[in-house]
């Protein structure tokens, strides 16, 4: 082959890597954030919410506010793509969660209850 040639093929892959990159990291917010409130019912009621970082840059004093009548909590890192399980002790009165932080980041969703599967016959 001549150097023409390995030079095409060399700078046709050098574009193609670099639209790649180009396309995940702008895709990609500097400050973005997984909200999944989750309310299981039976016997009682056990209420659990899922936060995550899914921008590029960390987010500080993530606070979580469950509603009226309960205590908030405060993440006060929450990394990139990391997450944490956080369990309210009480049933607030609008079933709805809102999380805020310092870089101006606000989500707010209502609680959701798992669709329950019904058991199978064990005889």
């Amino acid at each position: 082959m001549k150097p023409i040639t390995y030079g095409a093929i060399g700078g046709g892959a050098a574009v193609m890597i670099a639209i790649v990159i180009i396309l995940v990291f702008q895709s990609t917010p500097q400050y973005a954030l997984s909200l999944d409130p989750m309310m299981q019912t039976g016997t009682s009621t056990d209420l659990h919410v899922r936060i995550q970082n899914t921008g590029k840059a960390p987010l500080t004093n993530v606070r979580v506010d469950y509603g009226p009548g309960t205590k908030a909590d405060v993440i006060p890192v929450l990394n990139p793509g990391e997450t944490v399980w956080l369990s309210p002790s009480n049933i607030n009165t609008n079933n709805v969660v809102v999380v805020t932080d310092d870089q101006g980041v606000t989500v707010i969703k209502p609680y959701t209850t798992p669709i329950k599967t019904p058991l199978a016959d064990s005889d």
